[in-house]
């Protein structure tokens, strides 16, 4: 690699008092920066890092395309492409201020997975548009990670993103969240002894993560999901669906369920709040009993944990002041570590549900309530799941070395 990312400080006076905010401080000059790898210190250095000895690895590559990975940095940079359109909790704010979160995206990448990443903001929103920028950039990276794109765009855009290049395209705030739910949820069934395939769930929000996560429980073998919206439960017998909803209705709810997010979550023994809004207390109560709630709203969950924990054996959020914290960088950083790798042609089910396994498994022997997900800054997660995926790579035949 000729380069690397690497965080970034400033003294620019901006005129903000960082005493009384120091997020100010930290993000002054933004957290990153491009470092060189190689010195340039002479003459020598110069004409090998440039020209003329660039020109016979220029070369090489050209007669074989496949040695851009050993020679440059794609085999080790993602992309981090966002629009601005769906950004953390603050919705529609553009590219240009969702720049300090795909930064901090970036850097999350090389802390916890050493993976390099380039934030990148486009000032565009349709799909056509959208897809055709992100692949005509693909060829400078290994892999293309996208971020706070809202629904339902975000999905038509990463099939055929993916349909279009032939690295690794993955929407987060879809599969990361998928996957951390889904090993969370994992370790809580090992805790009270019940198979998943004994569980019913009900996810409330059916935009990219809700969606998500009733996909990966479906694979995973969930007893039966039923998701719900802002009009109650999302069911075949619905004529107000979209495209998305009605193929989610066409994979979940096996009961057979109609009517509110309340009556769904009657005998559950599963909640993922992935929507926001506020869950009435009643409802819960009326939940299995031992059931686990995950309110992973953020910085509001849909239940107080205090409350979830009156009726709930294990409750999780998106919060990293209680325990269980559902964090996507559980996730992604060693997903794309892994599929970088072995030089994975894409992200498959099976890769995902091998990270979830794999995250699990970390605290395997150490379950308890207030335990069924790693910290992130456990150092055995990032390993963990890159090994995890490189092999459910190989063997699904997606791996290129």
């Amino acid at each position: 690699m000729a380069a690397e990312i690497v965080n970034s400080g400033s003294d620019l006076d901006d005129g903000v008092d960082a005493s009384i905010d120091p997020a100010f401080a930290l993000h002054r000059g933004g957290k990153m920066a491009v470092r060189a790898t190689v010195p340039v210190r002479n003459a020598d250095d110069l004409s090998l890092a440039y020209t003329p000895g660039v020109a016979k690895v220029c070369s090489a590559i050209a007669e074989q395309p496949e040695l851009v990975h050993d020679y440059t940095w794609k085999s080790q940079t993602v992309a981090v492409v966002t629009d601005g359109s769906a950004v953390l909790g603050l919705g529609d704010i553009g590219p240009e201020a969702s720049l300090p979160v795909m930064e901090g995206k970036a850097i999350l990448f090389k802390q916890f997975g050493g993976v390099d990443a380039v934030p990148i903001a486009l000032d565009c929103r349709g799909i056509d548009e959208i897809v055709d920028t992100v692949a005509r950039l693909a060829p400078s990276f290994g892999g293309i990670n996208l971020e706070d794109i809202s629904a339902p765009r975000c999905f038509e855009i990463e099939r055929r993103l993916q349909e279009r290049v032939d690295i690794p395209v993955f929407h987060d705030d879809q599969h990361g969240t998928a996957v951390v739910t889904l090993a969370a949820l994992r370790n809580a069934a090992r805790l009270r002894g019940v198979a998943l395939g004994e569980l019913r769930a009900v996810v409330s929000g059916s935009g990219a993560a809700g969606v998500a996560i009733a996909r990966i429980l479906v694979e995973a073998g969930i007893g039966d999901v039923t998701v719900c919206d802002r009009r109650g439960v999302v069911s075949t017998g619905r004529a107000d669906l979209t495209d998305v909803k009605r193929e989610v209705a066409g994979f979940t709810n096996r009961a057979g369920l109609s009517g509110s997010l309340g009556d769904a979550l009657a005998g559950a023994d599963v909640f993922i709040g992935v929507s926001g809004g506020t869950v009435p207390e009643a409802a819960v109560a009326r939940m299995a009993k031992g059931a686990f709630v995950f309110a992973m709203a953020n910085p509001t969950p849909e239940i107080h944990p205090d409350v979830a924990r009156r009726y709930a054996s294990v409750v999780a959020t998106g919060r990293s002041d209680y325990p269980n914290q559902i964090n996507n960088v559980l996730a992604f950083p060693g997903i794309f570590a892994g599929a970088l790798q072995v030089r994975a042609a894409r992200i498959t089910e099976g890769m995902k549900l091998a990270a979830a396994e794999a995250l699990a498994a970390v605290v395997a022997d150490e379950l308890s309530e207030e335990c069924v997900i790693p910290s992130p800054f456990d150092e055995r997660v990032a390993p963990a799941v890159t090994a995890a995926v490189a092999a459910a790579a190989r063997a699904e035949g997606v791996a290129r070395r």
